[in-house]
């Protein structure tokens, strides 16, 4: 390898690297900024919108999560308690822990999908968030359908690219593109970045009221 090509390699693991840890400082700052979201009772929906929730079919597991987190610091506490450095350690990572968990929650709580006179804006935990003018939409219609497990977030055939996101492994609204469009989703490429899509599916708790308020503005 000529030292161009090594200098090349190198600066794309950097590059990635500091992408990494930039992802990383926005999803520790989201997860504070959505617990004050929730403290406030401020939920990110625009004016003249109606935000939608979709975090039913995660709700059990998560608090099952944040509770089990919760209980785990008093026992290790007990545990480690003659070893003060690690004691220290553990209780600081414990409280990092149970933290996170509660701000990943709040995300599904104070970060609905939306409809409202701009469009609909589609939401995903802490970071997917994909906005649709009613110019970009073609129909929306109420469809429940179950994927298998571990299944693409982006289907792909002859005619259409849709974008799936899933709640255990379900969704019941397909909203239809007028055109194919570009969506930024987290990560990198394949399965992130820009995405041209034709479709998507999504899960929302209260799909009738969803249609409801699209038929308002579409």
């Amino acid at each position: 390898m000529s030292v161009t090509s090594e200098r090349r390699v190198a600066a794309s693991v950097w590059q990635r690297a500091a992408n990494l840890a930039k992802r990383v400082l926005l999803l520790e700052l989201r997860i504070y900024a959505n617990i004050g979201r929730f403290v406030a009772r401020r939920p990110a929906i625009a004016r003249g919108a109606a935000g939608f929730s979709y975090h039913k079919p995660v709700f059990a597991v998560l608090m099952i999560f944040i509770v089990l987190s919760a209980v785990e610091i008093p026992i290790i506490d007990l545990v480690v308690h003659r070893w003060p450095a690690v004691r220290i350690v553990m209780l600081v990572l414990g409280i990092w822990g149970v933290t996170w968990m509660f701000g990943l929650l709040c995300g599904y709580l104070m970060r609905p999908m939306t409809v409202g006179p701009d469009g609909i804006r589609v939401r995903e935990g802490l970071e997917l968030d994909v906005e649709l003018t009613w110019d970009d939409i073609a129909s929306v219609s109420r469809r429940k359908q179950v994927d298998e497990p571990k299944s693409p977030r982006i289907e792909t055939t002859d005619a259409s690219r849709t974008l799936a996101l899933r709640m255990h492994d379900e969704t019941n609204i397909t909203i239809e593109l007028e055109r194919p469009t570009v969506v930024r989703l987290p990560g990198r490429a394949p399965k992130g970045g820009d995405q041209e899509i034709t479709a998507l599916r999504l899960w929302v708790d209260d799909p009738k009221g969803f249609l409801d308020e699209v038929r308002r503005h579409l």
